[in-house]
């Protein structure tokens, strides 16, 4: 009895007999009948049919145009190997080379006075004709195909098919004979020539390396420089494919993805050829390096064909969170979302919606929505950009499917539509969802597209209000699909998929795919395997005789921002990021030596001061490279006004671009740049300022494109510690999870404290409420508001002014959230709500005299350093994230000031940065501050360099001076020495002091 074949040929042959139903031959026999399917719908076709000048199976060629155009392909002689033949196959191969064979399957070739079909699409139900044609369609596997004219070239193991076009081919291999993927990889990379006509580019939509347990494809075969990207289900949230209970883990490939059916559904609404622009001339580069074939990524097609099944069954007004990580290809998946769904329909032929809006602020975005359209259709008849007021109405009238907004312009453009566009259906498409997505700005969308929305006559109080309650909830005639790496609560409850755990009701995206797998499969770099914390230490004096009291909190913040603001602190710490990234990363050819570094910096100030701390020393040590600095708005700077454009010199949208080219190495930011800035030069980073949750999330992630050379990232933190940054990540390393709803009874309770603080009469509420509704005067509004500011400052202390504000703030802000989900509506607190946004700025906040105030005038900085801690990798759990519900909660009490005499809070600032632990600390602090000065200056050749050169080449001398006083100090000063030896930040402390105190020229 034979046992198992469990070599290549047998899962070469498990794969043949899935897709045509039949044990695969070994010895195939010509195929000629196209209708006899069986398994995934293909025939096994025979590799002697191939012809290698041309790349085509002539046999299944030929049968497919005598079976569906006989007349075409009589006056082509098929049959034979004539002129007619072979200029019909010239002309075939061209148009593959000039379009790719995606384009040529989809819209056919021109040939003479011929108009060719070579594929039929997928019919539309109820078309018994396009069934037909489709039925029509030859998909065929071919086993060991040899496809080069060099005879000892190995041949592929499989070869896809459709009507003779090659489609996709395959490397197989088997882990039971100890053979993986990556030896898959590896022979498509040294062994299969990108010169041989089947490997040309577009020539195949895809090449797969298969096993007995991972997939991975390319679109472009390039030798050692083919990229390989995993085409897995994922498991556990990682990377890989989870068992089959049914068979090998890799079946999908061939029993889902290849099928007629879904190989079919690939070719028409996904797989394509883009063209990338040159950066500065923005027209299309051409060459195939430049042309890039997109195959949709596992997750990709899973997510977007999950989407439409659900809409489609579900129908409009239902909710969709997508947690995808950055790196998933989130704009690619949006963009085929967003082109099916306008062609998506009712089992009944309906379309599910009207139209189609996707509001995003991203360019990119943009660019690859009308690149996917434009496979198929005229951009300009389908996309309408929504960029001012009335164009959202204009493209609703002219027919428009799909409409591109901006988060900012999207709900003024809304206030626009009739309302003849109220019983319409709609997807939203919400790119990066956050909270920024709930509120009143989704609640202005709300308002534009429900039906419920318009006004009507006569309306009464109660009618507006109960109209303002129900456009607050999502719309029941628009769906909801809300794409983020990273949800927040309020995304998570809003969106999310409710589910019930014991006694909470909790929340979980529709779709994930996770930064855990993201990371393991390569499509992003994990930022935090090479993060180094950097501690700063810091001696201040008094200025002053006396010894004032101040409020210790506030004094310590203060101090804090004096000493990292400082003018010398900020040099320094310049100096360290421009050293660390010339002999760390581009001595180290990082991205083969294109690597760029980013400066995160707390504000536009600091921005200002790094930038300019930076560009100085680069000069001064003679770099070839530059600096550039990005912030907002006009600021004045050395005694002028000054933009980023200014300091830059030329305007801020070509930043992105100009970073990518020399002599740019250095981007100092404020606020931008942080989030949504995909640079893949892009592999350090510094910062300075602090970061938590999301942001410290979305900051870092700038590290995390993936590039042919980049192999690793770094980050050098002067603020915050790994603790701090492993608590941000870990969250959303895995899917995020709501823990429990928003209870709405916390509104109840919100507002009957509200009411306890008797500022307001609810008469006075409505009052308010009815005039504001009736579109009353400003000067029938302000009396009441003021008459409640009178009780608010003349009846509540200072704690109770704090507490009352804070509450008044928590019930608008938990009611404009919970008002889009309740399944119920309560006309008091939209009145109250109404109310208090009115009130709210009205509401002086409480005086608070500053005790912390004249610290900095009376303290001076008389020491400053900095060392870098081990550089470590945080270890993030791999576990399921757990996010709280939204707080509901109002402001607690004013805090008392502790006060502390400033000597005291300056001995308590020293000890938080404590200093190197010698052991005769007076012995060497009077050598480094008194006798090794005097050495280094005694020094000749560095006296000669003060007098004859400049300041660089005096500084170089100073060093090599200072090198020969450590090792002679080394016998009587071991530990001094050792830490100049040893400790990098300690070398450098010790050459700048001596520098500063030796370098008089002209003295």
């Amino acid at each position: 009895m034979p046992t198992t074949d469990t070599s290549e040929k047998g899962l070469e042959e498990l794969i043949v007999a899935a897709l045509t139903g039949k044990p695969a031959a070994s010895v195939p026999g010509a195929r000629e009948d196209a209708v006899a399917y069986g398994g995934g719908g293909y025939i096994q076709g025979d590799p002697h049919d191939y012809d290698r000048d041309y790349a085509v199976d002539l046999r299944q060629l030929r049968a497919f145009l005598e079976a569906t155009q006989p007349a075409v392909a009589a006056q082509l002689s098929l049959a034979e190997d004539g002129p007619a033949r072979r200029k019909f196959l010239a002309r075939l191969q061209g148009e593959i080379t000039r379009r790719g064979v995606i384009d040529v399957l989809r819209k056919g070739i021109k040939h003479g006075p011929h108009a060719l079909d070579l594929f039929y699409g997928a019919p539309t139900p109820g078309n018994p004709q396009a069934a037909e044609r489709f039925a029509a369609n030859v998909f065929s596997v071919t086993r060991q195909l040899r496809y080069s004219k060099d005879e000892t070239q190995r041949a592929l193991d499989l070869c896809l098919f459709i009507n003779g076009l090659p489609i996709a081919t395959f490397e197989l291999k088997n882990r039971l004979t100890k053979q993986t993927v990556a030896d898959a990889v590896q022979q498509y990379q040294r062994d299969r020539n990108p010169r041989e006509l089947l490997f040309h580019f577009g020539r195949c939509v895809v090449h797969f390396a298969v096993d007995d347990q991972e997939v991975r494809m390319c679109t472009h075969l390039r030798g050692n420089d083919s990229w390989f990207l995993p085409f897995n289900k994922g498991w556990n949230d990682g990377a890989g494919n989870p068992p089959n209970p049914h068979g090998l883990k890799t079946a999908y490939l061939w029993e889902e993805i290849l099928t007629r059916e879904g190989l079919t559904d690939i070719l028409e609404n996904y797989a394509q050829i883009t063209e990338k622009k040159e950066r500065k001339t923005g027209k299309k580069k051409r060459g195939t390096r430049q042309r890039v074939q997109i195959f949709p990524r596992y997750h990709q097609l899973d997510v977007v064909r999950k989407l439409l099944a659900a809409a489609q069954q579900e129908g409009p007004g239902r909710r969709y969170l997508i947690q995808h990580s950055a790196g998933s290809g989130k704009s690619n998946s949006i963009a085929w979302l967003a082109y099916q769904l306008i062609g998506l329909k009712h089992a009944i032929g309906q379309p599910v919606f009207d139209s189609v809006i996707v509001v995003t602020d991203r360019v990119l975005l943009d660019k690859q929505i009308r690149d996917t359209i434009k496979q198929f259709a005229q951009v300009s008849a389908v996309v309408g950009h929504a960029q001012r007021s009335g164009d959202l109405r204009r493209f609703l009238t002219e027919g428009k499917k799909l409409i591109i907004s901006t988060v900012q312009k999207f709900p003024f453009i809304l206030d626009e539509i009739g309302d003849e566009h109220r019983g319409r259906n709609f997807a939203i498409l919400i790119d990066e969802a956050h909270s920024s997505q709930g509120g009143r700005v989704t609640a202005k969308m709300h308002l534009a597209l429900s039906e419920h929305g318009g006004e009507v006559d006569e309306e009464t109080v109660e009618d507006v209000i109960n109209r303002l309650m129900e456009s607050r909830r999502m719309l029941p005639n628009a769906s909801y699909f809300a794409f983020t790496a990273t949800p927040k609560n309020k995304t998570l409850e809003l969106f999310g998929v409710p589910y019930p755990e014991g006694e909470a009701i909790k929340h979980r995206p529709f779709h994930s795919y996770t930064m855990k797998q993201a990371i393991q499969e390569r499509f992003i770099l994990d930022v935090l395997q090479n993060y180094t914390p950097v501690a700063s230490y810091y001696r201040l004096v008094k200025s002053v005789a006396d010894d004032p009291e101040f409020d210790k909190q506030k004094a310590q913040r203060k101090l804090w921002r004096y000493v990292e603001g400082h003018d010398h602190a900020i040099r320094h710490k310049a100096e360290i990021m421009v050293d660390h990234f010339h002999d760390q990363v581009l001595a180290r050819q990082k991205l083969g030596g294109q690597a760029r570094a980013m400066v995160v910096t707390g504000s536009i100030a600091r921005a200002r001061q790094y930038y300019h701390a930076i560009s100085a020393y680069l000069v001064e040590r003679h770099s070839p490279y530059r600096a550039l600095v990005a912030f907002s708005g006009e600021h004045e700077d050395g005694g002028r006004m000054v933009t980023e454009a200014t300091l830059n010199g030329f305007p801020s949208k070509e930043i992105p671009d100009r970073f990518t080219e020399d002599p740019y190495r250095f981007l100092v930011v404020a606020e931008k740049f942080q989030t949504g800035y995909d640079e893949p030069l892009l592999h350090t980073m510094y910062v300075d300022k602090p970061l938590a949750g999301i942001k410290a999330v979305q900051t870092l992630s700038r590290l995390n494109r993936a590039h042919p050379q980049k192999r690793d990232t770094f980050v050098l933190d002067f603020f915050n510690d790994a603790e701090t940054i492993r608590a941000a990540f870990e969250p959303y390393y895995r899917t995020t999870l709501l823990s429990e709803e928003t209870d709405p009874n916390k509104l109840h309770d919100l507002q009957a404290e509200l009411d306890g603080y008797q500022v307001y009469a609810w008469a006075q509420v409505e009052d308010f409420v009815a005039r504001y509704l009736g579109g009353a005067d400003r000067a029938q509004l302000d009396p009441i508001l003021d008459a409640c500011v009178v009780v608010y400052m003349e009846t509540l202390d200072e704690d109770g002014q704090v507490a009352f504000k804070g509450k008044a703030k928590a019930f608008g802000r938990t009611y404009n959230f919970l008002g889009a989900v309740l399944p119920y509506t309560n006309a008091a607190w939209e009145q109250l709500s109404i109310f208090l946004n009115f009130l709210v700025p009205k509401l002086p906040a409480p005086v608070e005299e500053d005790l912390a105030r004249g610290i900095l005038e009376a303290v001076d900085m008389d020491s400053y350093r900095v060392e870098m801690q081990a550089t470590l990798a945080i270890a993030l759990a791999d576990e399921d994230g757990e996010i709280g519900p939204v707080p509901t909660g109002g402001a607690g009490l004013m805090p008392e000031p502790e006060l502390e005499r400033l000597s005291q809070i300056i001995a308590e600032f020293n000890r938080l940065f404590p200093d190197v632990d010698w052991k005769d600390e007076d012995k060497v602090l009077r050598e480094i501050v008194e006798e090794i000065p005097a050495r280094v200056a005694a020094d000749t050749a560095y006296q000669n360099a003060i007098r004859n050169s400049d300041r660089q080449n005096a500084r170089i001398e100073h060093d090599r001076a200072l090198d020969r006083v450590m090792l002679e100090l080394m016998a009587d000063f071991t530990e001094l020495f050792k830490q100049y030896s040893d400790n990098p930040s300690f070398k450098r402390w010790l050459s700048e002091r001596n520098f500063g105190e030796t370098y008089q020229p002209g003295a």
